[in-house]
């Protein structure tokens, strides 16, 4: 089966300005994403989707593909992942007569997401002949919709889901799974026909907490440096 590995990385990061190509712990933060793109050993071809050129010029001295720049249409702050990950496939069929038989998306913010993670995850896909496969880890017991508050009008919160107190015990919750936004895969039926990432069978893969770091802001970087320093 072709596997298309596809790197997501937009320059205009308000969160942290550069985050892509920011050094963290010694490198660009992008390159520990392309690694494990390159040791996969079942990705057959890795591209890298941006929009721009400082990213894309880091991109190829690590040694991934950058066979295009992304249109800045694909590239505003409120731009969705879909429409440019829709976007690099269509333009590796059209413009490179390469059409991919499964999709894997993996995002820069990942760092501690190894090659191992996404060869385990895509055997998980062919195994179950699936949609789709999703990387996901326990969400945290103070994220469980347990313990979610939602605000009212009137400033006062209240129980997102109501809940037995005389058993709100964090070891007898319910357990919940969260995306971590470290590995997406999906078949090419699934997101050019059907336009999304989450076929009609989607298949977890659960990792570690350890593994799932994903950095949004100043905060989670400074604890990822730690992590990675120590």
């Amino acid at each position: 089966m072709k596997v298309l590995g596809i790197i997501i990385a937009r320059g205009g990061s308000k969160g942290i300005p550069g985050k892509n190509i920011k050094n963290l712990a010694g490198k660009p933060l992008i390159s520990y994403t392309i690694e494990a793109g390159l040791k996969s050993k079942l990705i057959s071809k890795l591209i890298l989707s941006t929009d721009d050129e400082g990213i894309a010029k880091i991109a190829r001295k690590y040694g991934v593909s950058v066979p295009f720049i992304r249109p800045e249409k694909l590239s505003k702050d409120d731009t969705p992942g879909l429409p440019v990950i829709t976007h690099a496939v269509k333009y590796m069929k059209e413009e490179n007569n390469y059409q991919p038989d499964v999709i894997v998306v993996l995002q820069p913010t990942s760092p501690l997401r190894r090659s191992d993670h996404i060869d385990e995850a895509l055997k998980i896909f062919l195994d179950y002949k699936t949609d789709s496969v999703v990387s996901v880890t326990k969400a945290p017991h103070n994220a469980n919709p347990y313990s979610i508050m939602s605000v009212n009008k009137d400033g006062s919160i209240k129980q997102f889901q109501k809940y037995n107190e005389l058993g709100n015990l964090r070891q007898k919750k319910p357990v919940f799974y969260c995306r971590n936004g470290a590995i997406y895969a999906c078949t090419y039926k699934c997101l050019i026909e059907n336009e999304t990432l989450y076929g009609n069978l989607t298949i977890p893969y659960f990792m570690e907490k350890k593994d799932s770091f994903d950095i949004d802001d100043e905060i989670d970087w400074k604890i990822m440096e730690c992590f990675l320093n120590t």
